[in-house]
């Protein structure tokens, strides 16, 4: 896998697009909500990175298989994509909070949700000599999705919420079809042991 294809999974399943209602919501009536935005994706590209490097000695530490982790994070990007393209209600940002938010529901799970950890897990093992290009692919995938949050607030009132809608649709059909192929790609590793 090239640091391209990988920036791209990764962007994607890192969803910017379908997160900006949520990031909206939760920082509409904050005075510093560029410092939290920068705050909160900085704590998340941290834990991106942690997951990248140790999440295979995390996955050996609770006895799980490569093949447990690809079939897990499939169904959970499958599960996130449906609720993008057919949402019934907020998935955060529905009850009240007090204060800023810190690490949670920002950082933690919305870009460094379970979908994504269990990505990183599974390219680390798949491709265990390129870490250097993974973290180069996640670096690029998490500055584009930190540029598209940035403009929220721009892009929102540029395409207006129909427009904001079917973006959201279509990033939910792309991560429908990447969840199926993940999680075909585990039961065929795991078919093969």
């Amino acid at each position: 896998m090239d640091i391209t294809s990988a920036a791209i999974l990764l962007f994607l399943i890192l969803d910017p697009l379908g997160n900006i209602p949520i990031f909206l919501s939760y920082l509409e009536k904050s005075q510093k909500r560029y410092k939290i935005l920068a705050r909160e994706l900085i704590l998340a590209l941290v834990i991106l990175y942690i997951f990248l490097y140790f999440g295979k000695q995390f996955l050996d530490a609770l006895h799980l298989k490569q093949e447990a982790v690809a079939i897990s994070g499939a169904i959970i990007l499958f599960i996130i994509a449906l609720r993008m393209i057919f949402p019934t209600s907020k998935q955060y940002g529905d009850e009240e909070i007090e204060g800023d938010p810190l690490l949670v529901p920002l950082a933690i799970p919305l870009v460094a949700g379970p979908s994504i950890l269990a990505t990183l897990i599974m390219l680390v093992s798949q491709h265990p000599d390129k870490k250097t290009e993974l973290s180069i692919a996640l670096f690029i995938a998490w500055f584009a999705s930190a540029v598209i949050l940035f403009s929220a607030t721009a892009m929102q009132s540029y395409l207006g919420k129909r427009g904001m809608i079917a973006i959201e649709r279509l990033m939910g059909m792309v991560l429908i079809a990447i969840a199926v192929q993940m999680f075909l790609d585990g039961l065929k590793s795991f078919l093969m042991q």
